[in-house]
């Protein structure tokens, strides 16, 4: 029997126009990205179905990206194993030769394409980032309980915790070997000789030649020294470098010797263009760029508290956040410290506040899937730090989320500009990382309020447009009633087949008072369609909807707008009151009874109040429709115009005849 994953993946595979229409797979912390030759091909509604699928998000004309959370590796993992996929899924080219990129769009594609860059070469190093970011929060609590100071000097550190400060700085340390790989792949220069450039100046030889800012000849010219370690800019200059060496050298050398002589001259011209002239001019551009934000900082740590959390949420679905993270391991590298951490802090914190929102109205909805893409959302982001689940997942999906998010990110960003806080370790912002920001206090306060301002505007105004929230709605109670048909059927069954011959018909007499409207005329497509089920429409003259035969209540929203009856005689009949009534959240409904309640003919169930319902803006058209008339012969209004009082007869519906056991 196959996995959860793997039915999840082929259910993937299948709903994005299967591994014929896959150009290019590749996996981030929490998306599948895939680049494919036909986009039109995609079904979103139905790879959101999915549970374990938190989003959806198209990018460009080509890109298709597809949030999973934490575990999108195992799904990547599968995916490439199905037929037609393969290990080349990562590395093979679109259909049309050309590059195709799916981030942020521009006029001119080598814009796009910059970007895109940056970000596909931060992705992978992601993992190893985060995991070096939770030992140095170890690290910093050890700091916080007075067990051992953080910047003391390694050589005033018990053993131990030299060899935990080894841990984290394996990755920032070798960090430019990393970059250098990974940006080169990007590239589509080799990977591992994108890695050796800047290995080389990282080797105990190369830094035995003297200090960082010393001038030594070599090869009988000036090259001034630098410290390469934990840096970014030099390893990304020079992949772009290897990219152009890498082609003019196979057009030079016979494709029979390319294996050995490419590589060999790449190195040979690199690793001295890096030390010479790419290195320093990458070290000079990342210092260029960290003053001049720190220029504004200096100016008042205030205003820029208050921008950063205002940009990231534009910055990140653009995939441009990766040069300001590039900064921060800049300015640490650097200073001693970083300003941008902090305050991007709040940016996260209402972000991870948007979606405890939405989690907790949708468990108020009992809205299932939003319940699940929500509650995965808020745990990557507060233990992990990760804001995919949540961007993609909630946020770029509904209409108002970003006018809940931005107040969040403002306060948030007014308290950490009070506070100046500052990081002194990269980390990924989660409450597992509090205590890496100095003032811990401040920096707390800060997320607290970015969180809690974003988490009550989502509880109190919600996060959905009219629309999107009448459609949610909508389906919930479908699902509901489906639920509740599913088990009525259940326990007929269990119950034994009928005893004889059935065909009489079933007269079914009105709810409510009023005059009659065909269910074709209803101002609701589903109901006019009969989709919902087959019957007819009331519009009121009364206050109250009365139980047209003995039976129980299957449904009773809380909400008082709809009601839904089995009937003794087997017919499940729904009564909702008013057009998108569910919007008015109950107010000018009374509900007086509740599921399994048993009720007999004329018994009142709900009143309702016109005036209020035509002064929210919608119609007190009532359809009055069987719902399970596909197990039936036949559903047949017997009037289309006219007045019905209480009593009268609206409806015929005629079983399906079954034998005698």
């Amino acid at each position: 029997m196959a996995s959860t994953t793997t039915s999840t993946s082929q259910h993937i595979l299948r709903e994005v126009g299967g591994a014929e229409n896959v150009a290019n797979l590749t996996y981030c912390a929490t998306r599948l990205r895939f680049q494919l030759r036909d986009q039109s091909k995609v079904d979103v509604e139905k790879l959101e179905s999915d549970p374990a699928v938190l989003g959806v998000v198209k990018q460009g004309t080509t890109g298709v990206q597809v949030v999973m959370g934490g575990g999108v590796a195992d799904f990547y993992n599968d995916i490439v194993k199905e037929p037609g996929m393969g290990d080349s899924a990562a590395d093979s080219a679109p259909a049309s030769g050309k590059k195709e990129y799916d981030g942020v769009r521009g006029k001119y594609s080598y814009v796009d394409f910059a970007f895109e860059f940056l970000s596909d070469t931060f992705r992978p190093i992601l993992w190893a980032l985060l995991g070096a970011s939770l030992i140095i929060t170890l690290l910093v609590l050890a700091d916080t309980f007075g067990w051992q100071e953080f910047r003391a000097p390694m050589d005033e550190q018990p053993d131990t915790y030299v060899f935990m400060h080894a841990m984290w700085r394996s990755v920032f340390y070798f960090l430019p070997i990393m970059v250098g790989a990974t940006a080169a792949r990007k590239l589509g220069a080799n990977e591992w000789v994108g890695a050796a450039i800047p290995a080389a100046l990282l080797t105990p030889e190369f830094l035995a030649l003297g200090s960082a800012g010393d001038t030594v000849t070599v090869f009988g010219l000036p090259m001034v020294l630098n410290d390469y370690s934990g840096q970014v800019f030099p390893p990304l200059i020079a992949a772009i470098g290897l990219f152009w060496v890498e082609k003019l050298l196979k057009k030079i050398i016979p494709s029979a010797v390319q294996m050995v002589f490419v590589p060999f001259f790449s190195l040979l011209i690199m690793i001295p263009a890096t030390a010479f002239l790419l290195g320093p001019f990458g070290i000079g551009v990342g210092n260029g760029i960290a003053s001049l934000l720190e220029a504004v900082n200096g100016f008042s740590p205030f205003i820029l508290a208050i921008i950063i959390p205002m940009l990231y949420p534009f910055l990140v679905p653009l995939g441009l956040h990766w040069p300001l993270n590039a900064i921060m391991i800049q300015n640490i590298a650097t200073l001693g410290y970083d300003f941008i951490q902090g305050p991007m802090g709040a940016w996260n914190f209402a972000c991870f506040g948007v979606v405890t929102g939405v989690m907790i109205i949708s468990i108020r909805e009992k809205n299932v899937p939003m319940r699940q893409v929500s509650l995965g959302g808020m745990l990557a982001g507060l233990l992990g730090g990760i804001s995919e689940p949540s961007l993609y997942g909630v946020l770029l999906r509904f209409k108002k989320t970003y006018a809940r998010l931005l107040p969040g990110c403002f306060i948030g960003g007014v308290v950490m500009g009070i506070f100046d806080v500052k990081a002194y370790a990269f980390v990924f912002t989660s409450l597992l990382t509090i205590p890496a920001m100095d003032p811990i206090p401040g920096y707390a306060l800060g997320l607290a309020a970015a969180f809690f301002t974003s988490m009550l505007l989502v509880v109190f105004f919600d996060y959905r447009g009219k629309d999107e929230k009448a459609e949610a709605l909508a389906r919930i109670e479908a699902e509901q009633a489906a639920a509740s048909e599913a088990e009525e059927e259940r326990i007929d069954a269990a119950s034994g087949p009928a005893a004889g011959p059935v065909a009489d018909t079933i007269a079914i007499s009105t709810p409510l008072a009023g005059r009659v409207v065909p269910l074709a005329e209803v101002p609701d497509e589903a109901f006019a369609a009969g989709a919902v089920g087959k019957g007819i429409a009331i519009d009121p003259s009364g206050d109250t909807v009365f139980a047209p035969a003995e039976g129980s209540v299957m449904v009773a929203f809380p909400t008082g707008h709809a009601i839904g009856l089995k009937l003794d005689s087997g017919v499940q009949l729904l009564v909702h009151i008013g057009i998108d009534t569910v919007n008015m959240q109950g107010e000018g409904f009374e509900l007086l009874v509740a599921k399994g309640d048993r009720v007999t003919a004329g018994q009142p169930l709900v009143r309702f109040d016109r005036a209020a319902i035509e002064a929210a803006g919608y119609s007190a058209i009532t359809p009055v429709v069987v719902t399970n008339h596909r197990k039936l012969a036949d559903v047949v209004a017997l009037t289309a115009t006219g007045d019905v009082a209480i009593g009268d007869q609206i409806i015929d519906a005629t079983p399906k005849v079954t034998e005698k056991v």
